[in-house]
C-alpha cells in the first residue's frame, strides 16, 4: 500500500481547546504586575507631560518597549503567511500559535497612543521648520508635504495604513483557518495560499516603513538602505523564539502532543538561520556604512561606539550572534526542548537590548544611562498582551486539526 493510500486510514487527532482554569492564577498575577505597572508609567507619564527632558525619556522607553512587542507580532504574521506561500506540511500543528501572537495587533495600536501623546518629545522633526534645516527640506516631501497649498500628514496617514494592513491581514488569515476547523473545505487552505502571495509585498512594504517612519526619523538625518531588512531579520528571529516558548509552554500542561522532537528540530533550525541571517543584515549594513563614511550615515554607529554604548553593542554582537550560532551547530540541542527553549529566551533578551541600543542613544548620546522606565515600559506593556494572548488562545482549537496537510506534519522527519 502506498504512502498515499495508507495516509487515508490514519486517524486525525480531535480538536484540542485550551481550558483557561489551568491559567487562572497566572492570569491574576500577570493583570496585578499589569495593573501596577501601567499605574507607574501613567505616573510618570502626568510627570512628563510638563516636563520636557522627563516626556524625551517616557517616550524613548516606551518606544523601545512598543517596539519589541510589535516585532514579534509582525514576524508572526511573517511566519503564517510564509507557511501558506510555500505549502508548508511541518509547520501545521504549530501554525495556529502564530495566528494567536499575530490576533495581538489589535491590543498595539492601543499601545501607540502614549507615542502619538508625547509625539513632539519623540521626533524632532515635527518642530523643524524646513525653511531652516536643507537636510529635512530635502526629505519633507515624505513627511507632510504641501500639496495645493494644504499640508497633507501623510506620516500620520502611514501609521494608520500600517496598523490597519496588519491587523486586517492577521484577522483574515485566522478567519479562515479557524473556519476550516468547523467545515475541513480545503478551499480555505487555497484562500490562504493566494492571501500569501499578495500580502508578502504589502507587509515587506508596511514593515519596513514602519521601521523607517517610527526609529530611523529620530535621527531624521540619517538613513541607510538595509533598515527594513534589518528590522525584519529580529522581527522573525524573535518571533520563532517567542513560538518555541509557547509550545513548550501549551505541552507542558498536557496539550499539543501532537508536537514532536521533529518540530523542534524545524523551529531550532529556523532560530539558526535568522541569527545567522541577523548577523550578515547588521554586518552588512555597518560595513557599507563605515566603509562610504558618509558623515549622515556614520553618525549612528559613531554614538553606539562610545564609551558603555560601545560596551553594549560587544555584548549585543557576541550574544545575539556568536552564542546562538555556536549552540545551535549541533542537531542534539534543537532536539532537546528545554535547551531550545533556553536558548530562545537568551535571544529575546538579545533582541530586547539590540531595540535598546536601536532607540536610547537617540537620547543618552555620551553613553548607557539607564532609567526605571526601561525596565517598567516592558512589563505594562508584555503584561496585558500576555493576557490577552491567553484570552485569544481559549476561543479555538490549538492547532488546524481539520488542515489537510495534517496527516504529512504528523508523520514529519528530519
Amino acid at each position: 500500500m502506498s504512502d498515499d493510500q495508507h495516509s487515508h486510514h490514519v486517524t486525525l487527532p480531535p480538536a484540542e481547546h485550551f481550558d483557561p482554569k489551568n491559567t487562572t492564577k497566572l492570569v491574576i498575577t500577570t493583570s496585578i504586575v499589569g495593573v501596577v505597572a501601567l499605574i507607574l508609567v501613567a505616573i510618570f507619564g502626568v510627570q512628563a507631560l510638563s516636563d520636557h527632558a522627563k516626556g524625551q525619556q517616557f517616550v524613548y522607553s516606551w518606544l523601545f518597549a512598543f517596539l519589541f512587542f510589535f516585532t514579534i507580532c509582525a514576524g508572526s504574521l511573517f511566519w503564517v503567511m510564509l507557511h501558506h506561500a510555500t505549502d508548508a506540511a511541518w509547520s501545521v500543528v504549530v501554525r495556529r500559535q502564530m495566528e494567536n501572537l499575530a490576533s495581538l495587533f489589535p491590543y498595539l495600536t492601543v499601545f501607540f497612543i502614549p507615542i502619538i501623546i508625547f509625539r513632539d518629545n519623540l521626533w524632532k522633526w515635527l518642530a523643524i521648520d524646513p525653511a531652516t534645516d536643507s537636510f529635512f527640506a530635502a526629505k519633507n516631501w515624505y513627511f507632510n508635504p504641501t500639496i495645493g497649498g494644504i499640508e497633507v500628514p501623510l506620516f500620520w496617514i502611514r501609521c494608520v495604513f500600517y496598523f490597519a494592513f496588519f491587523i486586517f491581514a492577521a484577522h483574515s488569515f485566522r478567519r479562515h483557518s479557524t473556519a476550516q476547523d468547523a467545515t475541513g473545505d480545503p478551499k480555505h487552505t487555497l484562500k490562504m495560499r493566494v492571501k500569501s502571495y499578495r500580502n508578502l509585498l504589502p507587509f515587506a512594504l508596511c514593515l519596513t516603513f514602519a521601521a523607517i517612519d517610527w526609529v530611523m526619523t529620530l535621527n531624521y538625518k540619517w538613513y541607510s538602505t538595509m533598515w527594513g531588512v534589518y528590522i525584519f531579520a529580529g522581527s522573525a528571529l524573535s518571533s520563532m523564539a517567542v513560538l518555541i516558548l509557547v509550545v513548550t509552554g501549551l505541552k507542558k500542561q498536557g496539550y499539543l502532543q501532537v508536537v514532536n522532537l521533529e518540530h523542534y528540530h524545524i523551529m531550532g533550525k529556523f532560530l539558526f538561520v535568522f541569527s545567522v541571517f541577523w548577523a550578515y543584515i547588521g554586518f552588512s549594513q555597518y560595513m557599507l556604512i563605515w566603509y562610504a563614511n558618509i558623515p549622515e550615515e556614520t553618525e549612528y554607529f559613531l554614538i553606539r561606539n562610545t564609551e558603555s554604548w560601545n560596551t553594549l553593542s560587544t555584548i549585543l554582537v557576541v550574544g545575539h550572534f556568536f552564542i546562538p550560532f555556536l549552540m545551535l551547530l549541533f542537531r542534539f540541542v534543537k532536539r532537546i526542548p528545554n535547551l531550545l527553549c533556553g536558548i530562545a529566551i537568551w535571544v529575546l533578551v538579545m533582541h530586547l537590548l539590540d531595540l535598546y541600543i536601536i532607540v536610547l542613544p537617540n537620547i543618552h548620546y555620551a553613553g548607557f544611562e539607564p532609567h526605571i522606565l526601561d525596565l517598567i515600559a516592558p512589563i505594562a506593556i508584555g503584561a496585558p498582551l500576555v493576557v490577552a494572548f491567553l484570552y485569544e488562545i481559549g476561543k479555538r482549537s490549538l492547532f488546524p486539526n481539520r488542515d489537510p496537510r495534517l496527516i504529512e506534519s504528523l508523520k514529519l522527519t528530519n
